[in-house]
This record gives C-alpha cells, sequence and structure tokens, in this order.
C-alpha cells in the first residue's frame, strides 16, 4: 500500500509509537543485521513504504534468533496526516504474516521505546511431555520427566532485587553494566502440563531470561544446588553451562512512565545498562 503524501497539504513529523507482535521463530532476532532477515529490517521497509525517512527505528528490546514477541514496543518519526488507526492498517498491509502492528499511538516529540522504558516483562512457557507437540514446540520448551514446580518456586525468590547479573548474560555494549533490576518474577501454573515463567526487570542482559530459566530447571532436576546458584546471582561466579531453548521466549509487556516521570527515567538508564 501506497501513499503520496505530496498530493496532500504539508503535515509535521509526528513521533508514534507502535506496539508489534511478532513470531520470531524464522528471524534472526530483531536488530538489523544487513540484509539478513530481522524484525527491524522488515518493520523499516515497511515504514518506508509509507514516506518515512528516518535512518532508524528503536525497539524497547533487542530480541535473539527464534524469541517472539506479544508487545514489543518500536519509536519512529514520520509525516502521516490519515490518522493512527489508517497508519496500523497501512503497515500491517505492508508487513509479512509473522509481523503484526496491534497499536499506533502519537508520543511525546522526544520519546523513546528503549530509553523511556521503566522496565520490560518475559514470558517463558514449558510444558512435560514425553514426545514432542509439534502445536506446541514453536512457542514452548518440552521437557521431560515433569519438574517440581516448588522446587522453581522456591529458587526463583533469589533472582529478584538489584544483582550484578555478569553469570547470566552480556550487556549490548562491551564494557557496560551488567548489573539488573528483577522487579518481580513468579512460576504460573498455565495447565496440568504447562507453566509460564513471568520475569520483569528494569532491562535485561543477553540471553538473561534464558539463563535464569535454564538454572531453575538444572535445580528442580537435581543437577545443581541452590548454593551454585547463589554464588553465580551474589558473586557472579559462572555455574552450570546452558540455555533454555529461545522458542519458549515471548517479549510479552513493556512498561513506560507516565509523561511527567520521562526525564527522571532517561536519566537513571545509563546505570540500567
Amino acid at each position: 500500500m501506497e501513499f503520496d503524501s505530496s498530493a496532500e497539504e504539508s503535515v509535521l513529523v509526528e513521533r508514534y509509537k507502535f506496539t508489534i507482535s511478532y513470531n520470531g521463530t524464522a528471524f534472526s532476532g530483531f536488530q538489523r543485521q544487513g540484509e539478513t532477515r530481522t524484525i527491524q529490517l522488515e518493520l523499516e521497509k515497511a515504514l518506508r513504504k509509507l514516506g518515512w525517512k528516518e535512518e532508524s527505528i528503536t525497539g524497547a528490546g533487542r530480541t535473539d534468533s527464534g524469541v517472539h514477541a506479544a508487545g514489543q514496543v518500536i519509536s519512529a518519526g514520520m509525516e502521516w496526516n490519515h490518522g493512527e488507526e489508517r497508519l496500523r492498517n497501512a503497515l500491517n498491509a505492508a508487513l509479512p504474516d509473522d509481523i503484526a502492528v496491534l497499536q499506533v499511538e502519537k508520543a511525546d516529540r522526544n520519546f523513546n521505546a528503549r530509553y523511556d522504558a521503566l522496565s520490560r516483562t518475559y514470558h517463558y512457557q514449558i510444558y512435560f511431555s514425553p514426545v514432542r507437540l509439534p502445536l506446541r514446540d514453536d512457542f514452548s520448551w518440552r521437557i521431560w520427566p515433569s519438574l517440581n514446580v516448588e522446587k522453581l518456586k522456591e529458587i526463583s525468590r533469589h533472582f529478584t532485587g538489584i544483582h550484578d547479573f555478569r553469570a547470566f548474560g552480556s550487556p549490548p555494549r562491551k564494557d557496560h553494566s551488567t548489573v539488573r533490576e528483577v522487579i518481580s518474577n513468579s512460576w504460573e501454573q498455565q495447565s496440568v502440563d504447562a507453566l509460564c515463567f513471568v520475569i520483569e526487570a528494569n532491562a535485561f542482559l543477553y540471553h538473561m531470561v534464558r539463563r535464569i530459566v535454564f538454572l531453575q530447571t538444572a535445580y528442580a532436576r537435581g543437577s545443581i544446588t541452590e548454593e551454585e546458584i547463589l554464588r553465580a546471582v551474589r558473586y557472579g561466579i559462572d555455574a552450570k553451562p546452558g540455555l533454555a531453548p529461545a522458542r519458549g521466549l515471548q517479549l510479552w509487556q513493556v512498561r513506560y512512565p507516565d509523561s511527567g516521570e520521562e526525564s527522571k527515567n532517561r536519566r537513571i538508564y545509563k546505570w540500567r545498562e
């Protein structure tokens, strides 16, 4: 769907907040990597068809290859005078089937999807089955035998709070801080054979959620001790190597402050990085 803005009255560049959902199975992550198929590349191609002229969009989170999103947020500025609903519909017409724009909102002219975010919430889904279930495998990690849920809940409490998570992942930029604040986390029973790990933090390291999930499942299996996990959380001492598969992870929600809090949030973001 093409729009010719030259035929319209002159319009101002507006800042927009886009809430995005995607199935990450066939993508090499969010961040643009040349012509490799990524979420950012596909979104920018669609925006350019509608007259977008900036060099790059900004995403709230840089999800890994194979990771999904129910509520990723991006920000971009563009000239558009057809209304937010038509912008959403035009973008969806230009996007592939495995990405969808759920909502478009006008934002403050300084809005930045990454730096203005207060927190991100991820969901990690697992299910228990002795055989693979193809209709579930793209979005969950199959585990067998099943795990002791009480042991998972018992160990998860150690991750809440402000910690140096260097044993759980790497920062987006070399030599930046690995300190993060986990605001909350919990294991939720979705069905008799399925669990969801829900974790909210101000920001995450690369691979951090998948590493946390993996170590919790290792503890529930008895292949790692509570003391080993505590050493990793408190002192950054590496524990049992391994990651939970990317397919079970979803960026669920990004939370933003009220407008009066935005400038304060930007000032403290350096600490989060």
